[in-house]
C-alpha cells in the first residue's frame, strides 16, 4: 500500500503555498512537519553563516513503526535555481549534512539532507533494530527524496527541473544504492570515494595482520621515511618526478630494503615492520588465496595511522561486527576470522547496504554517473571503484553515462598532497544539461589558501601526462592519455 506523500496532499487540498510557514500543514501519518522557518539573507545555519535567504524545513519520517528519519529541506527563497540536490552521509551517518547543504544552497539549489534514520557516529543503533539498518542503508535517502520534491512543488508551484545526488564516503555508497533501487530519482550522481561496505571486512583484516602482535605494529613517526622510499621507487613511473604516484597500480615497493642493520631504528624497519607494510599494500583473501577486497595503494603511507594506527581499529570499521554481524556491543575484534565473518557480513549486507553494478536501469533513464576517488584514499582501498566502474561498465558499455576519475594523491574525500579541490557538479551540470560529457576536470590543491598546484583529472583509465614543457605545477602543461 503506497502511503500518502506531501505531493498527493498538497494536490488533493488543492493548496498552493506562497509562504515558508504554510508548509507546516501538509502533514500525513507517516510525516511531521516539525518546523518551517524563513531563514533571511545572511542567516547562520549553525555552525554555519551568511547563507542566502532560505525556507528550513525540518521533518520526521516514519515509513515503518520502527523508523524515525528526521530530515531538513533548505527551499532557497529568492535565488532558487529551478533544481534539486540531495546531499548524502558519512560514516555511520547520524547527523544532518549542513556543510554540503550550505554548498548545494549557495549554488541556488533547493536541498535536503537526513540523519540517516538515528541520532550519533555509532553503528550501536543497528542492535535489535533491524529496520533501522535498512533505513540506514537506503530507506531514509529515499524517503528524504520523496518528501524532498513534493515540498518543492508545495513551495514553488512546480517540480524541480533536474535533481542531483552529490555524497562522497558514505554518500558515495547512498548514491549508488539510490541509482540501483531507484534508477528514475536522479538524473545525476556524484559518488566520490563509495564507502564500500565490505571495506569494514578488510579494516579487521588488517587490524588483526598489522597490529595484533605489538611487534607488527609502525610507529608512525617512520611514516614520512616510508612514505619518502616509496616514492623513490614509483614517482617517476608517470614520466614525472612531482611527489605524486600518478598510477599506483604499477607501484610494488619492495621495503626489504629499508631493513634495519641490527635491532631497531628510526630509520628502518624490523623484520616484522617489513611484513606490516607489505601487508599494508596487500589486498584482503581469504585463506584459500582468494582476494576479497583491493589494497590500500602506495602513496598513502603519511595517513597509515586510520587503519594501522592501533591499539584498536577504528570504531567507523569495527561497529559492522560488534552491531551489526554479531549485535554484541563486547565483541573482541581480535577474534575476527576473515573466512567466517565475512561471510556473515555478506549474508547480511548483500540485500541491504552492497553495491549492485548493474545500474542499467539508471543508464536506460538517461541518469549520468560521475565517480571519483582519492589514489591516496587512506578509508576505503581505491582499487574498489576501479573494480566497481569495470564490473557496471561490463554490464552496460555504453559510454555515455557513467565517468570514473581518479584523483593522484587525493586522501579520503579530500586532503593529501595532491589537488584535491574541483568542480565536480558543474561538470555534472554540463554532462546532464547540455550533454557535454567531462573529457577532464581542473583540480587544485592549496597550502595556507593558496592555490600552488593545477592538474587536469582524467577518466579512467586515462592518467594525466606532462608535455615536457612549462612548469610542472600548471595544468596547461599536462594531457589525459590512455595508460600504456
Amino acid at each position: 500500500m503506497l502511503r500518502p506523500t506531501l505531493a498527493l496532499l498538497f494536490v488533493a487540498s488543492g493548496l498552493h503555498a506562497q509562504t515558508c510557514d504554510s508548509l507546516r500543514k501538509l502533514a500525513s501519518p507517516a510525516v511531521s512537519i516539525d518546523s518551517a522557518i524563513t531563514e533571511t539573507a545572511g542567516a547562520s545555519a549553525k555552525p554555519i553563516a551568511n547563507l542566502p535567504a532560505f525556507c528550513r524545513v525540518a521533518a520526521t519520517l516514519k515509513p515503518t513503526s520502527d523508523s524515525e528519519i528526521h530530515i531538513e529541506v533548505w527551499l532557497p527563497t529568492t535565488t532558487w535555481n529551478g533544481k534539486f540536490m540531495a546531499v548524502g552521509s558519512g560514516g555511520w551517518g547520524g547527523s544532518i549534512a549542513s556543510d554540503a547543504m550550505a554548498e548545494a544552497l549557495r549554488r541556488g539549489y533547493a536541498t535536503a539532507a537526513t540523519d540517516d534514520g538515528h541520532t550519533g557516529g555509532s553503528g550501536s543503533f543497528v542492535v535489535s533494530h533491524p529496520e533501522k539498518l535498512v533505513d540506514f542503508a537506503y530507506r531514509a535517502e529515499h524517503e528524504m527524496t520523496v518528501e524532498a520534491k513534493a515540498l518543492i512543488k508545495a513551495f514553488y508551484g512546480r517540480d524541480p527541473s533536474h535533481s542531483y545526488w552529490n555524497g562522497c564516503s558514505g554518500g558515495g555508497r547512498e548514491g549508488l544504492l539510490q541509482a540501483a533501487r531507484y534508477p528514475d530519482e536522479f538524473d545525476g550522481i556524484i559518488a566520490g570515494d563509495p564507502a564500500n561496505i565490505r571495506r569494514n571486512s578488510w579494516a579487521l583484516w588488517l587490524a588483526n595482520e598489522t597490529f595484533k602482535d605489538p611487534a607488527s605494529f609502525i610507529p608512525p613517526s617512520k611514516y614520512p621515511m616510508i612514505h619518502q622510499a616509496v616514492l623513490n621507487a614509483c614517482d617517476a613511473k608517470d614520466g614525472l618526478k612531482d611527489g605524486l604516484i600518478g598510477d599506483p597500480q604499477s607501484c610494488h615497493p619492495d621495503f626489504s630494503t629499508l631493513a634495519c642493520k641490527s635491532g631497531d631504528g628510526s630509520d628502518c624497519l624490523t623484520p616484522a615492520q617489513i611484513k606490516t607494510a607489505q601487508t599494508i599494500v596487500s589486498p584482503e583473501v581469504d585463506s584459500k588465496g582468494k582476494v576479497l577486497f583491493p589494497r590500500l595503494e602506495p602513496g598513502t603511507e603519511l595517513r597509515w595511522a586510520r587503519l594501522a594506527g592501533g591499539p584498536e581499529p577504528a570504531e567507523l570499521f569495527w561497529d559492522e561486527f560488534r552491531y551489526v554481524v554479531y549485535q554484541d556491543p563486547k565483541w573482541d575484534w581480535r577474534t575476527f576470522d576473515v573466512d567466517r565473518d565475512t561471510a556473515k557480513a555478506h549474508a547480511i549486507d548483500k540485500d541491504i547496504d552492497e553495491f549492485d553494478p548493474n545500474l542499467s536501469a539508471f543508464a536506460k533513464h538517461d541518469g549520468k554517473l560521475l565517480l571519483y576517488h582519492g589514489w591516496a584514499d587512506q578509508q576505503v582501498a581505491p582499487g574498489s571503484s576501479v573494480e566497481f566502474y569495470k564490473s557496471t561498465t561490463a554490464l552496460n558499455p555504453d559510454p555515455n553515462w557513467v565517468r570514473l576519475f581518479m584523483v593522484p594523491g587525493m586522501g579520503h574525500c579530500s586532503g593529501g598532497e595532491g589537488p584535491d579541490t574541483f568542480d565536480k557538479i558543474g561538470s555534472l551540470e554540463q554532462w546532464v544539461e547540455h550533454g557535454i560529457p567531462p573529457t577532464q576536470i581542473l583540480a587544485s590543491h592549496r597550502t595556507a589558501g593558496k592555490v600552488d598546484r593545477t592538474r587536469p583529472l582524467c577518466p579512467y583509465p586515462q592518467v594525466s601526462v606532462y608535455n615536457g614543457t612549462g612548469r610542472i605545477d600548471e595544468a596547461a602543461n599536462f594531457a589525459c592519455e590512455s595508460m600504456k
